[in-house]
C-alpha cells in the first residue's frame, strides 16, 4: 500500500510539473522573437522588418486584451489565429507561415470562462507571453 502511495504520488507530480510548464512565458518569448518578430517586430506593436510586404499590416499585439470589450485578453480568437483554425488571409496560409512546429504536443488552457481549449505546446507558450505583454 506504502508503494502504491510513493507511485500515485510520483505520477501526481509528474503531471502537475508537465501542466505547469506547458504554459511557460519564457518559452513564449523565444518563439515569439523567432516566428513573430519578423513581422509584428521586437516590440510586438506591428512594426518588424516584413510588415511592409504584407496585405494587411500586422496588428500591434500589445493591445489585443485593450481592443476587446472588458479588456479581456481574447484567449481563443488569439489561439484560433496561431493555431491556424481561423486562418487570416492576407498570409496567404495559416498563420504563422511555420505551419508543422505549432502543431503536436497537445495541453489545455482555459478560456476567461473556463470553458478548456486544446491547443499545443508551442502556440500556449506563445500565448502566454502575449498575455504578459498587453499594455
Amino acid at each position: 500500500m506504502k508503494i502504491f502511495s510513493y507511485v500515485l504520488g510520483a505520477i501526481v507530480l509528474i503531471s502537475a510539473s508537465g501542466a505547469a510548464s506547458a504554459q511557460d512565458a519564457m518559452e513564449g518569448a523565444v518563439l515569439y522573437e523567432r516566428h513573430c518578430a519578423t513581422c509584428h517586430g521586437l516590440d510586438a506593436k506591428g512594426g518588424g522588418p516584413m510588415a511592409g510586404v504584407l496585405l494587411v499590416p500586422p496588428a500591434d499585439l500589445t493591445r489585443l486584451a485593450a481592443s476587446e470589450e472588458g479588456g479581456n485578453f481574447p484567449l481563443l480568437r488569439v489561439v484560433r489565429r496561431i493555431d491556424g483554425r481561423d486562418p487570416l488571409v492576407a498570409h496567404g496560409s495559416p498563420m504563422p507561415v511555420y505551419g508543422d512546429f505549432f502543431e503536436g504536443d497537445d495541453t489545455a488552457m482555459k478560456t476567461a470562462s473556463g470553458q478548456p481549449l486544446l491547443t499545443s505546446r508551442p502556440v500556449a507558450d506563445l500565448v502566454t507571453y502575449l498575455k504578459e505583454i498587453q499594455q
